[in-house]
């Protein structure tokens, strides 16, 4: 039985599309039980530091969403994301070798970081941005468990290099301010609500 949302897609001719390589990202999709497609592209992220957070996460997700931008046809609807780690007041991308993985869960350790996804909607006639936060605490961990979880789980995809619904996330998270979805990397509620508003335009 078709949901409210996959019917007005239905109704409407209208196609879900994630621009987007992260496996958790269609994972997440895929439960809200709207039929969509894959547009894998190989993006270029440049981050800029001087913004709050939250302007990072949305500018990083309305350009990728720029670069798909041509590939958009009547009736698509496009939903392109990009998720921060922000400790500190710094900016955490995927980490680019086993030493800066190690150094960047070294600084999570008992402390309360935020991330941070942007998430852009765009179709061949308007688009919608927005921002998800979500507050994470980690316990203090041990060398020995940064290491252990760098070595057995590579995170070089992941910002802030980790996973939540990894080894990591059962040892190490004490609480959580926000939705969980949004640290695996799209939060599904919001994404349902702003679908909603974009087809009601």
């Amino acid at each position: 039985m078709a949901d409210l949302l996959s019917r007005r897609f239905e109704t409407m001719d209208q196609h879900l599309v994630l621009a987007s390589a992260s496996p958790r990202r269609r994972e997440l999709l895929s439960h809200l039980g709207i039929p969509f497609r894959i547009w894998e592209h190989p993006f270029i992220e440049q981050p800029l530091c001087h913004e709050s957070p939250e302007s990072v996460a949305i500018n990083l997700a309305v350009s990728k969403s720029e670069q798909v931008a041509r590939r958009i046809e009547p009736g698509d609807i496009v939903i392109t994301a990009d998720t921060i780690v922000w400790c500190d007041d710094k900016l955490l991308n995927k980490p680019e070798s086993r030493d800066e993985a190690i150094s960047m869960l070294t600084l999570l350790s008992g402390k309360t970081h935020t991330v941070i996804t942007g998430v852009s909607i765009r179709s061949i006639i308007r688009v919608t941005s927005f921002a998800s936060v979500t507050g994470v605490h980690f316990r203090e961990l041990s060398q020995e468990e940064i290491v252990f979880y760098v070595d057995n789980y590579s995170p070089y995809d992941k910002a802030g290099a980790y996973g939540i619904q990894e080894w990591i996330g059962y040892i190490a998270v004490e609480s959580i301010s926000g939705s969980y979805f949004n640290v695996m990397g799209l939060p599904v509620q919001k994404v349902y609500s702003e679908l909603i508003k974009f087809t009601d335009y």
